[in-house]
């Protein structure tokens, strides 16, 4: 699993959305007994936080000892350095496992040997991702779509090609679950995006190999006409995968 986001940890932690407690109410219709929950890529607890309140008992796990320092407190929530496809959890351990935004980076075939192993018999997995950002305001979608598609082509890693394919093509030997569709709905300010895309793994590789601005378009565009001061309506569509262990009672 690689790791693209110690550095910069306490930016994410402020900078990557907040999924939205309809995600959460989705998830816990299939789960049976809400006892125990392994959030596994949990960065800074992102998704941990809306499942500590409806678990007995969380785990949060994450190979960045930085992420986890940023995510928030909970008395039921323990945060472990551990690996996705390595763990020490003993069989049968959870009811929910959970991976948000970070299954891409797995070796899967590790992963879920864990996923086999750690998941009790009438447990679910729930595999969460979010979509490329969009804006309400055409000028910045332009930005947005050349950022992304073009200065930015080349600098992501290959694993990316995952999350353009909405988790529709990682292998998932599980028996599906059919869901909702979701997105996520947010008003941020022109910082608050700079923010986030400053928070991009691709970015980060940009400025490591070049001196130009990569978001100079998007500042140019902040400082016409009091857009710095604009508030913008924004979308992120969620994907969601949800499966049972093969021939498993339900």
């Amino acid at each position: 699993m690689k790791d693209r986001f110690s550095s910069g940890s306490q930016l994410y932690q402020l900078a990557r959305p907040s999924y939205p407690a309809s995600l959460i109410q989705e998830i816990l219709k299939h789960v049976v007994t809400p006892q125990f929950a392994w959030d596994c890529g949990a960065g800074s607890g992102q998704l941990t936080q809306l499942l500590a309140p409806h678990f007995d008992a969380v785990v949060a796990t994450d190979i960045s000892v930085h992420q986890l320092q940023h995510a928030p407190y909970f008395e039921n929530v323990s945060y472990q350095v551990q690996s996705a496809e390595h763990t020490s959890f003993a069989e049968q351990s959870f009811d929910l496992i959970t991976v948000a935004q970070a299954i891409h980076w797995f070796d899967f075939d590790g992963f879920y040997a864990e996923v086999r192993r750690t998941l009790r018999p009438d447990g679910i997995l729930a595999v969460i991702g979010y979509g490329l950002i969009q804006l309400q305001q055409p000028e910045l979608q332009g930005c947005i779509e050349r950022l992304y598609f073009k200065t930015l082509k080349g600098y992501w890693d290959a694993e990316r090609r995952y999350i353009d394919e909405a988790y529709q093509t990682i292998p998932f030997p599980f028996e599906e679950i059919a869901t909702s569709e979701l997105s996520m709905l947010f008003q941020w300010s022109a910082a608050q995006l700079l923010d986030y895309l400053n928070t991009w793994s691709a970015l980060k590789h940009y400025r490591a190999k070049n001196s130009d601005d990569p978001l100079y378009e998007f500042k140019a565009f902040f400082a016409l006409d009091d857009h710095a001061n604009q508030v913008f309506e924004l979308k992120f569509p969620i994907f969601l995968r949800l499966g049972r262990l093969p021939g498993s009672a339900h």
